[in-house]
């Protein structure tokens, strides 16, 4: 079989790469959210609850966001945005985990430097013309 008659594979590019991750994180805030309850930071207002609904919700809508080409630009910038504002939640999960395992200490350290290549994956979205 030639180059010619192989299957053309196509990997996804950065606008479904980041409506999945949202909408994967949007359902596992909603569908457990005692988990991100104590990683709410405490500087804000009411109940944590509300905001780990919230977020996942915001999750779930952004995922919408980028995956539709009409959306994507917004949707992408909106979510670096996001990604952003969700960083003290986990410098707090840092400081959470400090009397906790090995591996969930490394898990939550490990995250914060995840972040930057997260916002810029968004920033990619925001222009995937796929």
């Amino acid at each position: 079989m030639s180059s010619a008659d192989a299957p053309h594979v196509t990997t996804p590019g950065p606008a479904a790469l980041t409506s999945v991750m949202f909408a994967v994180t949007g359902v596992t805030h909603l569908a457990r959210p005692r988990t991100f309850d104590a990683i709410v930071p405490r500087m804000l207002p009411g109940p944590a609850r509300a905001w780990t609904i919230g977020s996942g919700l915001i999750e779930l809508a952004l995922a919408g966001a980028v995956w539709n080409r009409r959306t994507r630009r917004g949707g992408g910038l909106a979510s670096a945005v996001f990604l952003v504002a969700v960083f003290p939640a986990n410098v707090r999960t840092v400081r959470l985990v400090r009397d906790r395992s090995a591996r969930a200490r490394a898990m939550a350290w490990a995250r914060l430097p995840v972040q930057v290549p997260l916002v810029i994956l968004a920033l990619r979205a925001a222009t995937d013309p796929r």
